[in-house]
């Protein structure tokens, strides 16, 4: 059994780890509330910006179009949204875990794999896989992020899919569903198409374009395309947040046990410690007759 001294550390320690874990709980959730409402207030619009997507490509001059011109695959772009921190529980294992399972299939197809990484986490992850490409690192968003912050991330995967230096580019995110359940999803972002379009049967409504239809196709798709990799930063935020709060939720629990844990081991030898005091008192008074 320890002694009563180190009971008592290990029991200051544990509380001074319980305060910071329950502070950074509260912290999380209030993050939590502000980025599930700016999730779900532009969720709407992502939708509308993928119909207005899958209507694009019931144009046909959308095939000259270089971000909707689809070829063989023989270099894939991996775009991943993980944190610059730890503590979020299984935040960032899930969307790598998805990313490790791609990779190894384009390296079975004999398909190049590239990396834009967003957040210092999928960063380290990447840095150590083989015969992987690093193309881009940035750091998270922030607590706050705008428009301004996510095209850089946009401007890299479009030049390196006009150059045709790869011919896919994927998406993979946390989606955020409740403060409970968040699922990692890998989205199709280029080429620009969509399997609901060119159902036979259906005719396709008579679109005018001004000044030209090459201008506002590209121009189109470009905003349509950052509104979903807008969503999916603000998806990935608030299920960070939500892990993190679950997860210093738990911590803390967890150190309340330990603490009462201790607290009956420590009084335990105390009351042993009391008892062989009394009992050396006894023998020696005894011994005293």
């Amino acid at each position: 059994m320890a002694s009563t001294i180190a009971l008592k550390q290990r029991i200051k320690s544990i509380k001074g780890t319980r305060q910071i874990t329950k502070a950074m709980q509260l912290v999380s959730a209030s993050k939590m509330r502000r980025a599930q409402e700016a999730a779900l207030r532009s969720r709407t619009y992502s939708d509308i910006a993928y119909e207005l997507l899958t209507r694009l490509n019931g144009v046909k001059e959308v095939a000259r179009e270089p971000l909707f011109r689809q070829r063989p695959v023989k270099d894939r772009l991996y775009v991943i949204i993980t944190s610059n921190s730890g503590l979020a529980g299984a935040y960032n294992a899930n969307v790598l875990k998805q990313l490790f399972r791609a990779i190894k299939a384009d390296q079975q197809a004999k398909v190049q794999s590239h990396v834009i990484a967003v957040g210092n986490k999928g960063a380290q992850f990447v840095r150590r896989l083989s015969e992987v490409d690093l193309v881009a690192v940035y750091s998270a968003l922030g607590d706050h992020p705008t428009a301004n912050d996510v095209r850089p991330v946009l401007k890299t995967m479009i030049d390196q899919y006009k150059t045709e230096a790869v011919d896919d580019v994927q998406i993979f995110y946390t989606k955020f569903k409740s403060s409970i359940v968040q699922e990692a999803q890998a989205v199709q972002l280029l080429p620009a198409s969509s399997d609901k379009v060119g159902s036979p049967g259906v005719d396709q409504p008579v679109l005018n374009f001004e000044p030209d239809v090459e201008t506002v196709i590209e121009q189109v798709t470009t905003r349509l395309l950052e509104a979903q990799l807008w969503q999916a930063v603000l998806e990935s935020l608030a299920s960070e947040h939500s892990m993190r709060m679950l997860a210093m939720k738990n911590a803390t629990d967890n150190a309340k046990d330990l603490i009462d844990d201790y607290t009956l081991e420590l009084n335990t030898a105390r009351q042993a410690s009391i008892t062989q005091e009394l009992a050396e008192i006894t023998g020696g008074a005894e011994a005293l007759k």
